[in-house]
């Protein structure tokens, strides 16, 4: 959604600053003969929406894979307080449910954070030692199919830290947490064979011999109060809340010239480009689109502006659509 012209943050100015900065610098280079045989396009993609938003962003809670869902909303409806630590209610898992339906009435799904609790937790850390192959160099192990299934998570995550440690490359921060595996479920600290007093010391896991260190340490976490709201009662009401929540830009094609009708149907097929500056249905087009800050050819230097993926209404259907900045050949 596009940022309220009020929340012009610090992190936004000091963006805004950088790219002056930078602008400058760039200012004083000589170009390359590889920038002589490009030029800048600002390309505009769409892709048609093939349903109606309240069958996109409505989800069934039964398959979000979560009992605590399902836990948060039956209290939540009941006027229950229900709290979780650490996730949030209606998002532990896969993609954030943000509205549900139950009986026929749609319900806007959510969570503040109440209090803070300082908990305890194992974390599993696993250090490499040796090749399974040489069997005198590596001690006894277990491998980790042949874990119980938290253990076996547990070391597939904890390798992902081992991995990255003294080499290039990206670690899954969040799955990833203190350069390990964090056991939070009771019940899967409960059937860990790992965290058990006589535990393997040393694992097996991907044709490597991994020694198992565990430690028990301090978390503060956030404590989470599940919300539910009524919003909708029927399906054109609840269409309406989530065109309000999410549209970017309304067009009525008849209103177009049949060129810039022509350009939005070439950004389906193939994505469409141009230099600044721009034709004029061209122009037009990204007027319509409410793409305002692109018809300067610099918005890069302007702060707050989101090029990420917006949604259009485009007369009775719906399309994402994107404008980027790319280089091309000449």
């Amino acid at each position: 959604m596009p940022s309220n012209g009020h929340e012009f943050t610090r992190r936004r100015l000091l963006g805004a600053a950088a790219g002056v900065g930078l602008a400058a610098v760039a200012g004083c280079s000589t170009r390359s003969p590889l920038e002589d045989s490009t030029e800048r396009v600002l390309r505009l993609t769409t892709y048609r929406e093939e349903s109606p938003l309240h069958e996109q962003y409505v989800t069934s809670l039964n398959r979000t894979s979560s009992p605590v869902d399902d836990e948060a909303f039956a209290a939540a409806v009941e006027g229950e307080r229900y709290t979780t630590q650490y996730r949030t209610p209606f998002g532990s898992r896969g993609r954030h449910p943000e509205f549900t339906r139950h009986d026929g009435t749609y319900y806007r799904l959510g969570s503040v954070v109440v209090g803070q609790e300082t908990v305890t937790h194992p974390v599993l850390r696993i250090y490499e030692v040796g090749d399974p192959d040489d069997l005198d160099a590596v001690p006894d192990h277990v491998a980790q199919p042949k874990l119980p299934g938290p253990d076996q998570r547990a070391v597939q995550i904890a390798h992902m830290a081992a991995r990255a440690r003294d080499n290039e490359g990206g670690v899954p921060w969040g799955l990833v947490q203190r350069d390990g595996y964090v056991y939070r479920r009771e019940s899967a600290i409960e059937a860990s064979a790992i965290l058990s007093s006589d535990g393997p010391t040393h694992v097996a896991y991907r044709d490597r011999i991994y020694e198992v260190r565990v430690a028990r340490e301090t978390f503060r976490e956030s404590v989470y109060r599940a919300e539910v709201e009524p919003v909708a009662e029927t399906p054109e009401e609840m269409e309406s809340v989530l065109r309000a929540r999410l549209v970017d830009a309304y067009v009525t094609p008849e209103r177009l010239s049949s060129d810039a009708r022509d350009v939005f149907r070439r950004a389906e097929s193939d994505g469409y480009a141009e230099t600044h500056p721009y034709s004029q249905k061209y122009e037009e087009l990204l007027k319509a689109l409410q793409a305002w800050p692109f018809l300067d050819g610099n918005v890069e230097k302007d702060a707050g502006v989101d090029d990420g993926t917006q949604l259009v209404a485009y007369g009775d259907e719906y399309y994402e659509f994107t404008l980027r900045f790319v280089t091309r050949q000449r």
